[in-house]
């Protein structure tokens, strides 16, 4: 159906233009609907009309099955912190794939990868491999609640633990802040006997966490956080938050985790390093894989021994077919040690300036609308409150319409690749240049979205 008025015009033109752009990519989305449910296969790369399909990536850089080339800002959320085939790590795996790439027995990259991440990560004496966060963060709960003897798991609510049913409860947080925030389940198929093990409370609210383990203390394992929440919005915690989060983990005898999966990418050591609060034990993934699927957990060693083969009975019992398998375990190390503080240091700056050019965007435009985030990791929320908890994004993010929509479209029309819910995280081969393109994108889509704005969400405008 074609609308007519400005806000139609504006949505059928950015519409039109991406048809036009990606006709490969519409009838390859065709062919995979015959075979995959919706044609998708993951939910997070999955965006209406259909979603662009890419064909090839080097450096910071991505073309699609048309041929059009786009700056990559989304790096396979998070994960590709050194870009597309980058060259000494494709050599090292390249080298190992010739060697073989799992063998079903211990193996030499598997203890130097360990000693690597424990050198880094102050809050890990010992670890465990996995092959997604996931299971990382899954099987770092399981530890604490068999240390503890107990069952209860405190998550953030709005806080993303990955796939695994023990945390699909409060996905997405509560808006409404005068109703009482209670825990509940998250997606078809779940089962509602989770609720007996997991309990939330609101992230930058210390308050809330201790009336939480003050009355349930006796029954809770740990809490796990984000250290700055993902998909929550990128919202870093206020001043003294994670080390209020320690002191009350101390002061109740539970467990504190942290899931640094997307977060390790902030320093050397990860945020937890950056904010000087050493939980008991850290989920990781993401870019410690080298571009290959990955996860670890790791913490204290009297946690971690719970899995010595040697424990016989009383052994948690961990395995999986592809855990520490040497393809993996050689392009984690280049990947890894190529990230230095300098490196990092360097992506921080690039996303700094990046969200300062964004902002100084939204105030030209008179847009009530803020990036938020911290160095390379960022994103853009459609207000201008301040934003503390999760619940505060989910409320600003209300009532757009289609803008969320149109604004990712356009920016894939314009040569930027990033997440529909547009978030931005920078890879070690961007350059100043490429970080001058996105703002000069992200201002021109600003520029084509403003009749549509204008008439579809004029409170968004300044006066």
């Amino acid at each position: 159906m074609i609308r007519t008025g400005r806000a139609a015009d504006v949505e059928n033109d950015i519409l039109a233009r991406y048809r036009e752009r990606t006709p490969n990519s519409q009838a390859q989305h065709e062919l995979a609907r015959r075979v995959l449910p919706g044609g998708d296969t993951r939910i997070s790369t999955h965006y209406g009309p259909y979603p662009t399909y890419m064909a090839t990536g080097e450096g910071a850089w991505l073309t699609d099955c048309d041929g059009n080339r786009y700056l990559d800002l989304l790096n396979n959320y998070t994960s590709l912190v050194h870009g597309h085939a980058p060259p000494a790590i494709v050599e090292d795996a390249a080298d190992q794939l010739t060697q073989g790439t799992v063998f079903g027995s211990a193996s030499k990259p598997q203890v130097e990868f360990a000693k690597l991440l424990i050198e880094r990560v102050a809050s890990v004496e010992m670890l465990r491999f996995t092959n997604s966060g996931t299971e990382a963060t899954m099987m770092m709960m399981r530890a604490a609640r068999a240390f503890t003897g107990r069952d209860v798991i405190v998550k953030i609510d709005g806080g993303y633990h990955g796939a695994q049913d023990l945390v699909k409860v409060n996905v997405s947080a509560e808006p409404d802040r005068n109703k009482k925030l209670e825990a509940r389940v998250e997606g078809r198929g779940v089962p509602s006997s989770v609720l007996d093990t997991v309990m939330v409370a609101p992230f930058n609210d210390l308050n809330a966490m201790e009336t939480t383990l003050a009355e349930h203390h006796r029954r809770i394992a740990a809490i796990i956080v984000e250290p700055m929440a993902n998909s929550g919005g990128m919202i870093p915690p206020l001043p003294g938050y994670l080390r209020g989060l320690r002191d009350l983990a101390d002061q109740y005898d539970v467990l504190l985790l942290f899931d640094e999966v997307v977060t390790l990418r902030l320093s050397s050591g990860g945020m937890q390093e950056i904010y000087g609060v050493v939980p008991d034990m850290t989920a990781m993934a993401k870019v410690i894989g080298g571009g290959f699927p990955i996860g670890a957990f790791g913490g204290k060693a009297a946690i971690m021994e719970q899995f010595n083969p040697d424990r016989a009975s009383e052994v948690i019992q961990h395995s999986g077919t592809f855990n520490g398998n040497n393809i993996t375990m050689v392009a984690g190390m280049a990947a890894m040690q190529r990230l230095d503080q300098a490196a990092i240091d360097r992506i921080n700056s690039l996303g700094d300036r990046l969200q300062a050019g964004i902002n100084s965007i939204f105030r030209s435009a008179s847009l009530r609308a803020r990036c938020h985030g911290y160095g390379s990791l960022q994103q853009i929320q459609w207000t201008d409150e301040d934003l503390i908890s999760l619940g505060d994004v989910r409320r600003a993010n209300q009532d757009l319409g289609k803008l969320p929509q149109l604004f990712h479209l356009e920016l894939l029309n314009r040569g930027i690749h990033c997440s529909p819910r547009t978030m931005f995280n920078i890879s070690t081969p961007t350059q100043e240049a490429d970080i001058d393109q996105a703002l000069a994108s992200v201002e021109a889509t600003l520029h084509t979205l403003k009749p549509y704005v204008s008439e579809t969400l004029p409170g968004l405008l300044l006066a």
